[in-house]
This record gives structure tokens, C-alpha cells and sequence, in this order.
């Protein structure tokens, strides 16, 4: 107590701010221990590391997983000690394609840090002199400002920073999805090109994924990711299954049980691929007319709702101008 009393006592320290800066941290750590307590502790199989690899364009990324030991020390209080949730962020990471040997530990400290450094950056803004604020333009903003509105302008911004980038995540994987959709027809079309050119399935996806290294990188990314698999003695059939999940692409999928079918069968991979491609075409085709057959049903609720009101107006006004007449 007399320590807390000194440093309140301190010159130019505001007993308010302090005090708010405290129910800031204790707020955070609540919302913390309330996520860590959400989530599940079941531990599940963990898979062998390999190590990491450097593709031909620079980027170092592991080739099946990152560092998925138990956190220790520091780590415990920002990273869950379940390796079934690690697991489960590490395969969101990798298909948002964030990779690294510790994109999990960095993932877990970057959301705390957020959830700290912005109610922070607001308590301060507030400690500071009104010419200041006037300088930043903030002071408008800062005006009127009481206890309650400070303390949920608080709690708002740590749920931003705590759960924004968990959102971030969540566009970032459904964005890299739609670019491997529009992108794999035009590698499949080029891998059948270097194909019949003469190269082998290995040679002509490494081929594929150095032409489209800067116009689909995200696809090219992820031949490349195969090609190391298979240099590094992973099975074949293993590194394309693994390649589907790991993207979490419907297409991508049926496009390694097409290599797998062909290879098995003895049939033309080159053949395969080429109708595979039309199909892809054909079934994204198929898609865009299904949303525009939606659109005048949608519209149609729409204008409804504009219309039905004035429709009500022109229909009830002269009714209730008789009645105010006989009334």
C-alpha cells in the first residue's frame, strides 16, 4: 500500500489514469483466461519435424511442421498448452500461408501484444497536455470523455486487439482460397503443355511453379512445397493428400485424386489434366450463372421493402384524410 501511495503521489501521475490502466490490464487478462479456458486440452498425435528448406526464391519455410513443442517459461502465458488448439492454429496458418518454425508462438504474441499496445495508446493520448492533443487533433475527440466511456472504449479496443487478427486469419485463408481456384485451371493447362513438350509430372510442376511464381504465387507456393516433399523421400500419394489439406481447396483435392487415379490406372496424366481443367472451367462457369439467377430474387425482397411503404401511404392517406374529416 504505501508503495502504491508513493506512486501515486508522484508528480505529474494522475491517480486516474493509473487507476485506469490497471483495470485495463485486469480486464485483458480476464478476456485471456476466459479464451484459454474455452478452448480444449485433448492432446493429439503429434508429427514428425523436418527441416526446413530453402525454395528457389528465397523463403525458408518448413516442408511438414513447424515446432509444435509445449510452451515453457514465458511462453505459457500467451501460447495454449493444448497441442490440439496449437495444431488447430498452425493449419489455419499454414492454409493462410504463414509459415515458420515458430508462426504459432508468434501468432499467439502478436495478439497479446495488440491487446495490450492499444488501450495503452489510448490511456496515454488521454495523460497528454491539451496542446498536445490539440497538435494531434485529437482533443475533439478526448473532450468529453468520461469514466464509463473511457473504460468501454477500453475493453473495445483490447477485444480488437486481441480477436482482430483472428479475423484478419480468417480473410486471409478465404482470400489465398480463391486465388488457387482462379489460378489452378492455368497451371493444370501449362503442366499439360510442359507435359507434352516432354518433361516428366516432377519436372514439369517444378517448371509450372517457377513460371507462375509472381503471377499466382500462392499456387506456385504450394508446387513448389510438393516438389520438396518428394525430394526429401516423402511418398508420393502421402505429399499430394497432404498438399489437399493443407490448402483446403475442394479443386486441389480432386486434382490429386486425378494424379493418383491416372498413375494407378496407367491412363495419360496429360489427358487427365486437360479434361480435369475443362471441367474446372465449366463447373466455375456454372457458378457464376447460379449467383446471377439469385440476384432477381434477391432484388426483388429489396425493392419490396421500398415499395411496400409508400404503396401503404398512397393506399391509407386518403382513408384516414375521410376519417379526420368525419371525426
Amino acid at each position: 500500500m504505501d508503495f502504491l501511495q508513493d506512486m501515486l503521489n508522484i508528480p505529474g501521475t494522475s491517480p486516474d489514469y493509473v487507476i485506469l490502466t490497471g483495470i485495463a490490464i485486469s480486464a485483458f487478462v480476464i478476456i485471456y483466461g476466459l479464451s484459454g479456458i474455452m478452448a480444449g486440452d485433448a492432446p493429439t498425435i503429434r508429427r514428425m519435424q523436418a527441416g526446413t528448406v530453402k525454395r528457389a526464391h528465397g523463403a525458408d519455410f518448413d516442408l511438414i511442421q513447424g515446432d509444435d513443442s509445449d510452451p515453457h517459461g514465458l511462453l505459457k502465458t500467451f501460447v495454449p498448452s493444448s497441442r490440439k488448439e496449437r495444431s488447430k492454429i498452425e493449419k489455419k496458418l499454414r492454409r493462410a500461408g504463414v509459415r515458420g518454425k515458430h508462426a504459432v508462438r508468434s501468432f499467439y504474441g502478436f495478439r497479446m501484444i495488440m491487446g495490450i499496445v492499444l488501450p495503452v495508446l489510448f490511456v496515454g493520448s488521454m495523460a497528454l497536455p491539451a496542446e498536445v492533443q490539440s497538435q494531434l487533433h485529437i482533443a475533439h475527440l478526448l473532450r468529453n470523455v468520461t469514466w464509463v466511456n473511457a473504460m468501454q472504449v477500453m475493453t473495445g479496443l483490447m477485444v480488437v486487439g486481441f480477436y482482430g487478427p483472428a479475423l484478419w486469419l480468417h480473410g486471409r485463408i478465404k482470400k489465398r482460397r480463391q486465388a488457387i481456384e482462379h489460378s489452378l485451371p492455368n497451371a493444370l493447362d501449362l503442366m499439360q503443355v510442359a507435359m507434352e513438350a516432354g518433361l516428366g509430372f516432377d519436372a514439369a510442376m517444378t517448371r509450372v511453379s517457377h513460371e507462375l511464381a509472381h503471377a499466382a504465387p500462392e499456387i506456385s507456393q504450394e508446387f513448389m512445397m510438393l516438389q520438396l516433399e518428394l525430394q526429401a523421400g516423402k511418398d508420393r500419394q502421402a505429399a499430394l493428400l497432404d498438399m489437399a489439406d493443407r490448402v483446403g481447396v475442394e479443386e486441389l483435392s480432386a486434382f490429386a485424386n486425378v494424379i493418383l487415379q491416372s498413375n494407378q490406372f496407367g491412363t495419360s496424366v496429360s489427358t487427365a489434366l486437360n479434361r480435369f481443367a475443362t471441367d474446372m472451367r465449366s463447373d466455375r462457369e456454372l457458378r457464376a450463372q447460379e449467383k446471377a439467377n439469385r440476384l432477381p430474387v434477391q432484388m426483388s425482397a429489396v425493392m419490396a421493402m421500398c415499395m411496400m411503404p409508400v404503396l401503404l401511404m398512397i393506399c391509407l392517406t386518403p382513408m384516414a384524410i375521410r376519417w379526420m374529416n368525419m371525426f
